[in-house]
């Protein structure tokens, strides 16, 4: 509530409420920013938790599988297909990517849905209903829209992209393997993640091996860095029009085929 807008309230109520007062703050997590507003509301608290913040249930079984980028939508469904996992949650970054990873499953004919902040609580409700009760398999959510999500036996998790943040992973990871049950969380990493994988092992102090899934092999060795390319100088000037040169219509130019597909492989067939 104090992260979300409602601040300005909570402040307005303790204004108008009792100074003798007994107050008890719960929150799954207690990060700076809320430690520095709780400390303007209590006095003297006794703070209990019921275990770090900074671990990970070990019964989770961690995954990391290397991948080019362009390659994670195919990797996701093959994963999905070839070990017939009946109920997965991916988490992805952005709204975009969650309605692009979305109609990619479907077309691989896997049932998928999505939740994020521009789909309608009503949607929301629906696709969290239908994914508990086994009419799709797979739902892709950002981090916000996932807030509040408890499905008891979720077998898999699946970071799609890395969050930004340690406690991020923690939460996601943490959908799974809940109430002494098993669980498999695993990461698509690709080498733009590098940095941030090597700070979550970190900061959680484990390190788990980078696994390659055979015809996914990841071809990027560093990140994409594009540069424009620097002409000779001689080049530049004998490129330049002579003056009183006209320019070609454009309706004239002759337009380039494009040789892109966008057939899908047909040999791909996974069992819904």
């Amino acid at each position: 509530m104090l992260e979300m807008g409602f601040l300005e309230d909570i402040e307005t109520i303790f204004a108008q409420a009792s100074t003798t007062r007994q107050i008890m703050m719960f929150s799954a997590t207690l990060n700076q920013n809320v430690k520095k507003l709780a400390k303007e509301f209590l006095s003297n608290p006794a703070v209990i938790e019921i275990a770090s913040q900074r671990s990970t249930v070990a019964i989770i079984e961690q995954q990391i599988i290397q991948v080019d980028p362009d390659q994670k939508s195919a990797l996701l469904s093959y994963l999905i297909g070839s070990r017939n996992y009946s109920q997965v949650l991916v988490f992805v970054n952005t709204k975009k990517e969650a309605d692009g990873l979305v109609e990619h499953l479907e077309l691989d004919g896997l049932p998928a849905s999505c939740i994020h902040g521009d789909v309608r609580q009503t949607a929301r409700a629906k696709a969290l209903r239908k994914f508990k009760s086994g009419d799709i398999k797979v739902l892709v959510a950002t981090d916000i829209a996932a807030r509040g999500i408890d499905i008891q036996l979720l077998p898999v998790v699946v970071n799609y992209e890395l969050p930004e943040t340690v406690t991020d992973y923690t939460h996601r990871i943490g959908r799974t393997g809940r109430a002494g049950n098993a669980g498999t969380a695993i990461t698509l990493l690709s080498v733009k993640d590098y940095r941030m994988m090597q700070e979550i092992e970190k900061e959680l102090i484990f390190s788990v091996k980078r696994d390659i899934i055979e015809d996914f092999e990841p071809t990027e060795k560093k990140p994409r860095i594009f540069k424009a390319k620097k002409r000779p100088l001689s080049q530049v000037k004998s490129s330049r029009k002579p003056q009183g040169a006209t320019k070609q219509d454009p309706r004239k130019q002759k337009k380039k085929k494009s040789t892109k597909t966008t057939k899908r492989d047909a040999n791909r067939n996974f069992r819904k």
